[in-house]
């Protein structure tokens, strides 16, 4: 069974209450950035929701996607992408791992490209990387402020937790996720780029798992890559949006190109951010994504280090 069929099948999953009502943002949000692939500007808008509606993309009224793990794109090279018919958003992880640690749990995203270029321009979006981290997402967050979701009938609604029943695992090539029971969320994260020894092998583990953590501990990790693998992912269509301003860059030879770090694990911690946005996938009708479980993940060295766990195997 697939880590997704795994966590959706209702004999391994037990729905229990988190103790606390479901949340929305008290006002829109708009955040303005580059994508890191397309390297095109887009602008993103976060709109209060009520309860129950989740989380989700809305493109010009046109199309909405859920910010689902059934409409998350199998092959997406370095991001998470969702798609919908003739629409698809990419790089949505690092917002999406920001929503699910604050706590909102209803939310509308819009984002809409600056510049049209093309006919694709009007389906095709990236959500703007930014300085490579979630940090800048939990400060508009915060600044902004949460309030309780009700529903049309102005009734609130109480958020549903994933319990896991029994351990699930998957495995793909170059790494691998495991789930076990336990009575509250634990996520560790190992990786080991041997290759570049100033990253070599790192561990870290978080728990709890609150706003206040995740804001002190993980959103402000950034993203990074493999100076020799560079020209590799431009040859693919990939990171032309990538500058030193908005990931960290390992050379194998010369080390870190653009210090300082600001946790000596950065990277690490970065891979645990992206795994929160995609276990963020699992979330339904306003309930919480993530799994009350100790989910462990380990990523090893491969020719294109990338964002993030896919849960497609």
């Amino acid at each position: 069974m697939t880590l997704s069929g795994a966590l959706k099948s209702s004999s391994i999953i037990s729905w229990k209450s988190s103790g606390r009502l479901q949340q929305t943002i008290r006002r829109c949000v708009e955040v303005s950035g580059k994508g890191l692939h397309s390297g095109k500007e887009s602008t993103v808008k976060l709109w209060p929701e009520m309860a129950q509606q989740g989380r989700y993309f809305d493109f010009h009224s046109k199309c909405s996607i859920p910010a689902s793990i059934d409409f998350a794109q199998q092959n997406s090279p370095l991001c998470t992408t969702l798609s919908a018919d003739r629409f698809k958003v990419r790089t949505v992880e690092h917002l999406l791992s920001a929503l699910e640690a604050t706590r909102i749990d209803n939310c509308k995203i819009q984002v809409f490209n600056n510049d049209i270029d093309s006919k694709e321009d009007y389906c095709d979006f990236e959500v703007p990387i930014l300085d490579g981290s979630a940090q800048q997402w939990v400060e508009a967050i915060e600044k902004a402020g949460l309030v309780v979701a009700v529903d049309e009938s102005g009734n609130s609604c109480e958020t549903m937790a994933p319990y896991l029943n029994e351990p699930v695992y998957v495995c793909k090539n170059d790494s691998f996720v495991a789930a076990i029971p336990s009575p509250n969320v634990r996520l560790t994260y190992g990786i080991d780029f041997s290759k570049a020894c100033a990253i070599g092998c790192q561990w870290f583990s978080l728990a709890p798992l609150d706003d206040s953590s995740y804001a002190k501990q993980i959103a402000s990790s950034r993203t990074f890559c493999i100076y020799e693998e560079v020209e590799q992912m431009h040859s693919m269509g990939l990171i032309k949006g990538g500058t030193l301003e908005n990931a960290i860059v390992c050379s194998a030879s010369k080390g870190w190109l653009n210090p300082p770090l600001r946790f000596p694990d950065e990277p690490c911690r970065h891979k645990i951010l992206d795994l929160i946005g995609d276990l963020s996938l699992f979330a339904r009708l306003g309930n919480q994504g993530l799994p009350v479980a100790h989910v462990i993940a380990y990523k090893f060295e491969v020719p294109l280090p990338g964002e993030g766990v896919s849960f497609s195997i």
